[in-house]
């Protein structure tokens, strides 16, 4: 089981148990460590080839039935009607780079009316203690305790933040031991990967939510809300750049952990242009460009993306790992615009400028913190047996997506995607606006940029 966090934590390691499920754990691409920039600084080894050294973090001299027994009855409070009795969802986050470490952890501060931060899992045993004495996590894991701690009783709810190679294998074997699933973006790395998470989910009855968290952004959705109103006139077209200097031997220009720019930014850009049109696009055409960079050997530096939707509007896009920091989109009607910048940072305040007729207007939002809402959002639809709106669904669209503009990078030509909507989309009243988190220091962990 794994240790219970004390603050007489002498940071010895303990073998765990072993489970015969580790030999369940297919083809994953865990096997490579490294630096994930926007999300995640260090990539878990495979639990299947991780060797025996940091298996947990032990505290005190409480035996292993104790410790069990203690997390039995954790669980067993979740006696109400609703299986939640403390109204407060317990978390296990796994995965403590870059993400969890400046947004993820902190987060749970301003959702402590119905979250609750109970485990922390790495392979790193620094991280465990120090990060689990900072942010008073009852239990510290390590991967090959992930089987153990998901069947203890002491969690409900995990927050995966790992690279997005990994996302599908975690995200399923937490939704078959009947745990409830936020997932980072993009949700997986293949179409396919997104469907295996959904169906799970779906098998066990839990609730699965991809980590958008700009549909929770106060200024984005009444961007959105301005776009659909008619204020613009009819909507003709929408652009954006969003673009940054990726540190060298980061694990997004790793093809093999799910890296490059249309997976770890361009999907922000995307979205984005569904969210102003809540439409899907009908066909894409992509095209990438990479000039001589030691960096780009896996994955293109530089992708350039159209999109047609319905109603002969059109969103074009371009992301970029090699140029300067841009974080920027436009929507423009028959009557007037709207320009937001920035417009994707999570740690500057968003602006938008609103331009009708001769008329123009500047708004700026105090910076916030975007990961407390989504905690909340998440808890509030566990609690309350409501489907998330960034729902699985959500995320297999935009991959689906990506994929399309792939194959459009390969062949030169418009890939068509068929004509579907979208049961759920975001709404104004999801606005939920809590206060910016401090960044603490990191701890083996980078930041993303050069």
């Amino acid at each position: 089981m794994p240790s219970r966090n004390r603050s007489s934590n002498n940071g010895s390691s303990q073998q765990p148990r072993r489970r015969s499920a580790k030999s369940r754990r297919g083809n994953s691409h865990a096997t490579a460590t490294g630096s994930r920039s926007k999300a995640r600084s260090a990539a878990p080894a495979a639990p299947s080839t991780r060797q025996s050294r940091a298996k947990t973090q032990r505290s005190g001299n409480g035996s292993r039935s104790r410790r069990t027994s203690s997390a039995t009855r954790a669980g067993s409070r979740h006696s109400s009607s609703t299986g939640y009795g403390t109204r407060k969802i317990r978390y296990a986050v796994i995965g403590l780079g870059y993400i969890s470490q400046v947004a993820v952890l902190p987060a749970f501060a301003n959702a402590k009316d119905n979250s609750t931060l109970t485990a922390l899992v790495s392979d790193d045993p620094q991280k465990l203690k120090q990060l689990g004495a900072r942010y008073k996590a009852d239990l510290l894991c390590s991967y090959d305790q992930l089987d153990e701690l998901f069947s203890s009783g002491a969690i409900d709810a995990v927050y995966i933040a790992l690279p997005n190679s990994m996302h599908a294998e975690y995200a399923r074997r937490a939704a078959e031991a009947g745990l409830h699933v936020l997932c980072e973006k993009p949700m997986a790395a293949t179409a396919i990967e997104c469907e295996r998470m959904i169906y799970a989910a779906r098998d066990r009855g839990v609730k699965l939510m991809v980590a958008y968290r700009l549909h929770f952004d106060p200024a984005n959705l009444e961007v959105m809300r301005l776009a659909q109103s008619g204020a613009l006139g009819d909507l003709r077209f929408f652009t954006s750049q969003f673009s940054m200097q990726v540190a060298p031997d980061n694990i997004r220009v790793q093809a093999d952990m799910g890296g490059g720019p249309l997976y770890d930014i361009g999907i922000y850009c995307l979205n984005a242009a569904r969210m102003m049109f809540a439409a899907e696009p009908t066909e894409v055409l992509a095209t990438a460009v990479t000039h001589e960079d030691r960096r780009f050997t896996e994955v293109p530096e530089t992708v350039a993306a159209v999109m047609r939707f319905p109603d002969r509007r059109i969103a074009s896009f371009t992301c970029s790992f090699g140029a300067a920091a841009r974080s920027v989109y436009e929507v423009v009607g028959t009557k007037g615009s709207v320009t937001v910048d920035p417009a994707y940072e999570m740690t500057e305040p968003v602006a938008f400028d609103v331009r009708i007729g001769d008329r123009e207007q500047s708004h700026k939002q105090k910076q916030t913190d975007q990961f407390g809402p989504e905690l909340i959002y998440f808890s509030d639809c566990i609690l309350h047996d409501r489907e998330p709106e960034p729902s699985g669904e959500e995320g297999l669209a935009d991959v689906r997506i990506i994929e399309a503009f792939n194959e459009s990078i390969t062949s030169g030509r418009w890939v068509p995607l068929g004509s579907s909507q979208r049961s759920q989309r975001p709404t104004k009243q999801q606005a939920i606006m809590k206060p910016a988190v401090h960044s603490p220091s990191l701890l083996h962990a980078s930041e993303p940029m050069r």
